[in-house]
Formats: C-alpha cells, sequence, structure tokens
C-alpha cells in the first residue's frame, strides 16, 4: 500500500500531509496514519522549526528533506508527444540529450513561455528534470542548439516524418503571415507588407495545417520582401517531395490575382480561393449576378439558414475558372447596420474638431477618416472646421456588396463542399495566433538566421502540441469549462514528491483533476 501526499487546509493555510495506509489486524480493516510534513511553501513542505535565510527571506531545507516538482501540467504535454511520436521522430534526428533539450524548450513554450535565459529555474523545478536529468540548458548551451538545428535538415526531416506519421493526404489549409524583430543582424530581415502592422522588419512565415487533424504538420520560412505567391509554390513543391499528393488548398483572398489563378490551373494544383473584387472580371461578374441571385432556383439552406447559391464562371484572358456566387441576407442586414454606424460616428469624428494651423487640412481629414476616407467628399470652412458630404456613389457601390462574396475552385466540387472546406481555414488562423500572442514568438529577439530558425521550430512544436490538445478538449468538451491555460492551471496543483528515502510519490488528486484525466485518457 503506498502512501500519498495531502495538502490540508486549515485556517486559511496549507500544509503538506502524508497519509500512510495500514491494516488494523484487531479491527480486520485498512486505516490511516497522518504525518505531518510541513507549512507549504511554493509547492514544498517546510516545517516552521526550520531556520530562515535571513538573507533571502526563505526556509533552509535540510539535506534530507523532501523535494517538489512540477508535474500536473505535463501529463496532457507528454501524452501528446507520445501519441504524436514526437520524441521518437526528434530521437532519430539528433543524440538523446539534445532531444531531450528540444522538447523541454517545447514543453515549456508550451505550459510556461518564459523567456529562454529562464528556462534552466523553470526545469529544476519541473518534473522533467527527472525525466530528463542533467541537461545543458545555459543560456550559451541553448543558443548553440538552436544556432546548429537552424543551420541543419532537421526542421524539414522532422517534417517530412511528422507528414507520413499522421497520414496527411488530403485537405491542407496554407497561409502566410509576418514575424516582426528588433534584431538588426538576421539577413532574413527585410521590409515588406507586415500583417503584425509592425514599423520593424520582418520574416514571412507560411504554414500548412492537416485539416482533418487541426494540427500544422509543415511551415517554411522567407525573407520578409517576397511575395506570397513564392512562397505558396515553394511550399508546394516541398510538400509534393514528401509524397502528399492527393490534397485541396484552402486559400486566403490575398492570393488571387490573374497572374495567380493561372499558375494555380497551370500547375493543376486543386484549391478554393475566395475573389478579390480588385479585378475588373470579378466586378463584372457580381453586376452580372446581382441581377437574378434572388432567383428562387438559386435558394438552398446552409446552417439552418437560408443561402442563395449560383453557379458562375469566371474568364481571365486564356483561362477560365468554376464558381459560386452566395447571398446571405442575414449577413447583409448585419453589414449594413455595422457600415451605415461606423459610417456617421466616422463623419461626427471628423467634423468635431477644428483644423489646428499649423496642419494640413487633407492630412487631417486622411489621419481622421482611415480606411472609411473614399465615402466622403470634404471642405474646409473659414472656422478652420471641416465640413463632411458623404459621397453616395461610393456607398451604393459597397452597400450592393454587401452577403454577397465568390468562392473559385478548381476540380470537382459542389457549392456546400466549398463553403464549409472554406469556412474551416480559421484553424491555420488560430495558429498563427498561437505562435505570436500565446507562445509569445513576437517580435523575435534572436540575433542570427540560424538561431531564429531553430527558435521557430521549437515554436512549431509547441504549435503541434497546444492546438492537438484543443482539439482533444472539444473532442472530449473539456473547452466548454476550461481554456487551455485554465486546464493546465488545474492540472499544476498535481505534483511530484520525492522522499527522503528516493520515493517519488503523487499528491492526491481533487475531483477536477481526476475529471479531466478520465476524459484525456491520461495516465497519472
Amino acid at each position: 500500500m503506498k502512501s500519498k501526499i495531502r495538502l490540508k487546509k486549515i485556517n486559511k493555510k496549507e500544509y503538506w500531509y502524508e497519509d500512510i495506509p495500514y491494516y488494523d489486524k484487531e479491527k480486520k480493516q485498512i486505516r490511516h496514519h497522518s504525518r505531518y510534513l510541513g507549512k507549504n511553501m511554493n509547492g514544498k513542505p517546510v516545517k516552521i522549526r526550520e531556520v530562515m535565510n535571513t538573507d533571502t527571506g526563505s526556509f533552509l531545507l535540510p539535506s534530507r528533506s523532501m523535494t517538489s516538482y512540477g508535474y500536473g501540467e505535463l501529463l496532457p504535454v507528454l501524452n501528446i508527444i507520445k501519441d504524436l511520436h514526437i520524441d521518437r521522430y526528434l530521437g532519430d534526428l539528433l543524440p538523446e540529450q539534445q532531444r531531450n533539450v528540444m522538447l523541454t524548450m517545447s514543453i515549456s513554450r508550451m505550459v510556461r513561455p518564459i523567456a529562454l535565459h529562464m528556462l534552466k529555474t523553470w526545469y529544476e523545478g519541473s518534473f522533467l528534470s527527472s525525466l530528463y536529468p542533467e541537461l545543458p540548458l545555459s543560456s550559451q548551451s541553448i543558443s548553440d542548439l538552436l544556432e546548429k538545428i537552424g543551420e541543419s535538415t532537421v526542421p524539414s526531416a522532422f517534417m517530412g516524418k511528422l507528414l507520413q506519421g499522421v497520414k496527411t493526404k488530403s485537405t491542407l489549409l496554407y497561409d502566410c503571415t509576418s514575424f516582426s524583430s528588433y534584431s538588426h543582424l538576421i539577413d532574413l530581415l527585410e521590409y515588406g507588407y507586415s500583417r503584425d502592422d509592425a514599423d520593424l522588419p520582418q520574416i514571412n512565415l507560411s504554414m500548412i495545417v492537416d485539416k482533418k487533424r487541426g494540427i500544422p504538420v509543415m511551415y517554411d520560412v522567407y525573407p520578409g520582401s517576397i511575395v506570397d505567391v513564392t512562397t505558396l509554390k515553394n511550399t508546394i513543391k516541398k510538400v509534393e517531395a514528401f509524397g502528399v499528393k492527393d490534397y485541396t488548398l484552402i486559400l486566403d483572398r490575398g492570393f488571387f490575382s490573374q497572374g495567380n489563378i493561372e499558375e494555380l490551373l497551370d500547375d493543376h494544383l486543386s484549391f478554393i480561393i475566395p475573389a478579390s473584387l480588385s479585378l475588373k472580371e470579378v466586378k463584372g461578374l457580381l453586376s452580372s449576378a446581382q441581377k437574378d441571385i434572388e432567383n428562387p432556383k438559386y435558394l438552398q439552406k446552409f446552417n439552418k439558414n437560408p443561402l442563395f447559391v449560383k453557379p458562375v464562371t469566371l474568364i481571365l484572358e486564356t483561362k477560365r475558372i468554376q464558381g459560386f456566387c452566395y447571398y446571405d441576407q442575414k449577413n447583409e442586414q448585419s453589414e449594413r447596420h455595422l457600415f451605415y454606424a461606423r459610417l456617421y460616428e466616422t463623419k461626427e469624428h471628423i467634423e468635431k474638431k477644428c483644423v489646428p494651423s499649423w496642419k494640413k487640412p487633407a492630412a487631417v481629414f486622411k489621419e481622421r477618416a482611415g480606411d472609411m476616407a473614399n465615402y466622403y467628399f470634404w471642405h474646409m470652412e473659414k472656422d478652420r472646421q471641416l465640413n463632411i458630404t458623404i459621397r453616395k456613389n461610393a456607398v451604393a457601390q459597397r452597400v450592393n456588396r454587401m452577403g454577397k462574396f465568390f468562392l473559385f475552385y478548381s476540380g470537382k466540387r459542389d457549392w456546400m463542399d466549398c463553403l464549409i472546406m472554406y469556412r474551416e481555414k480559421d484553424l491555420i488562423e488560430q495558429g498563427f495566433k498561437r505562435l505570436k500572442q500565446d507562445l509569445q514568438a513576437l517580435p523575435l529577439n534572436t540575433q542570427k538566421d540560424s538561431t531564429t530558425k531553430g527558435f521557430l521550430f521549437i515554436c512549431f512544436i509547441s504549435l503541434i502540441i497546444r492546438m492537438t490538445l484543443i482539439q482533444q478538449m472539444k473532442k472530449t468538451e473539456l473547452i466548454k469549462e476550461y481554456t487551455v491555460e485554465k486546464l493546465l492551471m488545474e492540472l499544476e496543483k498535481m505534483k511530484k514528491i520525492r522522499l527522503a528515502n528516493g520515493e517519488i510519490i503523487t499528491t492526491e488528486l481533487t475531483k477536477k483533476q481526476k475529471l479531466i484525466i478520465e476524459q484525456l485518457h491520461l495516465c497519472a
């Protein structure tokens, strides 16, 4: 019978006790004996008779005292690493110690995203220090390893193994984003179109997500000035080199141009893409479609709501591409309401204050109007007050487009297939959001191309783990009660305790922890 560690709250203070089961021969039953271990101090038991270190203000533990390690938050992460064979793939490519350092960095960015120079401190308080003992985690050691990884073929080989392991064959979601950096020493950094609205040089990151699994399976890094279509074609070549042949690309509106469409068709790539109204051919198609889009023969139903869907053909010089025009009246009403409210509020904002004498009226108008500037005429009165008139034709053109959009495709597809697949594209947008916000990978603070590439590989592995956990939480409906952070915080209360005799025991589970572990099929 194993003993267990319990955390008891007495008079609003927490204390550690060891619960020791024993067999009572007289009563012929199992009974329990509690042994006081100490007051809870930062997750560790400290007896009040122990001497306090006057320099640090902390209690000095005797050499044979117990040690507490963070453990619960590691459970779902380690389970995912095992299920997806991430540890095995890395182990095939790296020596064991380097593999363990890579896993430790990736796990840290998942459960506690901290600066890499603080990694060693976190590691020493985590049960990973027992699973992966004596890792070299100094700042210099980490930097050297990241540089080595960035210069190697390890990321590419890992992605090849992952693609084959998860059996990615069908729908791939593709998009690009930019990462800004304060470093001026990275050759990859160039000024280009920034999706972060940051006035910093950047690199572009393209990423492919497996729609079925909901996880990223590949990424690529490019200089900030390279346009998206180039990254797309290069990434596709790499995907095909990994043996992925039967797939459909779900692309962003930013890829829609005559040249890109023609290249996609010439290369016989299967894709779905929304149209941009910047092409005159698309504007003409919209005008034509509006004439009879509300014909009952185009009426369909999607998610219990009526939807008009009209098949269309876009002619681009030597190419023809099939698509659908969708018209959602409910969305149209919502768009109209928001647009007119913003139109009025922006007009009111522009006219509210006089133009300062030291500023040019045109510059003030542009600053106050922002992206709504095309919907107004303006002139300045003698009192330097801006007088605003709404441009009726511009507003009418904008309103007429509301509730309507095009999706074009290659191959054999119906309207519902195209719509469902495109709407699931938010998986990749969530992925970029996780990279930039949750994993705190922005702005980059590395100093070399190779180190930057190594760091992004760590973030990529961490993102795979996180998005897999999210999919598991959705499947088990834990997502209704927990965010990823809240779930990990609940499990974080679960500790591993090393006793004075070297035995390692686990603290007693709470009801919430038991439910999470049961739902995610974890082994505590």
